[in-house]
């Protein structure tokens, strides 16, 4: 299929890493490893993973005792804000971001400015990567150009540039015969399409979840079924042409049904969940803090507790950060007024460690194949992986470490995380992403 073998991420050149990593607790859903031994970095590649291994030549020496070390997590759908918002984030910004929280490689979605509908300013954009990412990042093509949901890009000629996907993320594809063609389209590239499922003469003017919260609050409401009733829309065209189909950000239990009744027909869909949607409700607006707004909304206890049960049974493929950097001004207004989104690459493992892992709601080898393998074998790009061989893509884990989130932590040029301000307990302390470090805690 055309642009099935192109490359798909791009980082600046960097010293690969000699290290050795003495006595953690390796975690890998790629070789089902889960138990502490010794790890060999060589030149930017995984020399050794044994017991009482000697480090050789001039290779640094880290003691990991306690830590957990996992392959790095691929995010696969983050707002990369460039081109035309970089006072928000730029690369530089958003890989030093993603290091700090393990991350070693990440996927921007195409609503930028200028929007990402044409393989001139893809190529560009890859470029630029190459003289300012750390962490490798990709991008995905709009699906209509200019985001306008009526002419379909040219998207052969952007796969061949080496678009992951295609996505008109933020603004849902209104026209069922426009997803029609662009599934068709899609699937000669060898891509899926990625789709925001909103039903907007639903939504509206709504700033949150519509129920009991918003009702209180006197605030506009989003009614889950705008997003269940797309999904359904979406799901069945994709069934009618057997094409590959992405669901971004689902939210609600309502969404997965009808996931479940798709994929037992054998529907190529797959699906992601965001921390924000697993770790808080709508209780969480009644502060009224606008770094608690995002579309789709956190929704009641019960979508949770839907979410955090699909993502441990594989309904749901994998966890994506929706990361949505905004700056300060544009934050600091009334609720009703402030912009949608929410900043996550930086804490996006450690809260779902602390609250998921730690209340015995998902295993930490399910939570890592979620973080890691799921969304690499969705982008189509090798699965980072703890064995002999591999190209060093790991994070290295502190769950002892404590930290505040805050300016001096969170490394993104935005500061609009839910947790702000909040102390967490566990830490990524060392980040190597294409076999050279990016992040060292110690450093």
């Amino acid at each position: 299929m055309a642009g099935t073998a192109t490359q798909r991420l791009w980082c600046k050149r960097a010293a690969k890493a000699d290290l050795l990593v003495k006595g953690a607790r390796v975690v890998d859903p790629t070789t089902g490893r889960d138990e502490v031994k010794d790890v060999l970095v060589t030149r930017g590649r995984i020399a050794a993973v044994g017991d009482d291994l000697e480090p050789g030549g001039s290779a640094a020496v880290r003691d990991a005792d306690g830590c957990l070390l996992m392959p790095g997590f691929v995010d696969l759908h983050a707002h990369f804000r460039v081109p035309g918002g970089e006072d928000a984030e730029d690369l530089t910004s958003l890989t030093a971001a993603a290091a700090a929280g393990g991350y070693v490689a990440a996927f921007g979605m195409a609503n930028t400015d200028p929007v990402v509908d044409n393989a001139a300013l893809l190529e560009g954009l890859a470029q630029r990567a190459q003289a300012e990412a750390t962490v490798p990042v990709g991008f995905h093509a709009a699906v209509t150009r200019g985001l306008q949901g009526e002419q379909l890009t040219e998207m052969v000629e952007l796969a061949t540039a080496g678009a992951v996907a295609f996505s008109d993320d933020g603004i849902p594809l209104r026209d069922a015969d426009l997803l029609r063609k662009a599934l068709q389209y899609a699937s000669v590239t060898g891509r899926h399409i990625a789709v925001h499922a909103e039903d907007r003469s639903l939504t509206r003017k709504g700033v949150m979840h519509e129920g009991a919260v918003s009702a209180r609050l006197g605030l506009a409401g989003m009614p889950s079924i705008a997003e269940s009733i797309e999904v359904e829309r979406a799901l069945e065209v994709a069934a009618y042409e057997d094409a590959r189909l992405h669901v971004c950000h689902v939210s609600t239990a309502a969404a997965l049904e009808h996931l479940a009744r798709f994929k037992e027909r054998g529907v190529p869909v797959t699906a992601e969940v965001c921390p924000h949607h697993l770790t808080l409700t709508d209780e969480a607006v009644v502060t009224l803090d606008a770094n608690v707004k995002m579309n789709p909304p956190l929704r009641p206890e019960a979508d949770r507790a839907a979410l955090v049960a699909a993502l441990a049974e594989g309904l749901i493929d994998c966890v994506a950060t929706d990361h949505a950097p905004h700056c300060a001004d544009d934050k600091e207004v009334p609720f009703e007024e402030a912009p949608f989104g929410v900043i996550g690459l930086g804490t996006a493992f450690a809260i779902l460690y602390a609250e998921l892992v730690g209340d015995g709601a998902i295993d930490l080898l399910t939570l890592v194949d979620r973080m890691s393998s799921a969304p690499a074998r969705i982008a189509g790009i090798p699965q980072p992986s703890i064995r002999e061989g591999a190209e060093a893509g790991f994070c290295l884990f502190d769950p002892g470490d404590t930290w505040t989130v805050g300016r001096h932590t969170l490394h993104s040029r935005s500061q609009n995380s839910a947790w702000l301000g909040k102390e967490l307990r566990g830490r990524v302390i060392l980040t190597v992403a294409a076999g050279h470090v990016v992040w060292d805690a110690g450093a």
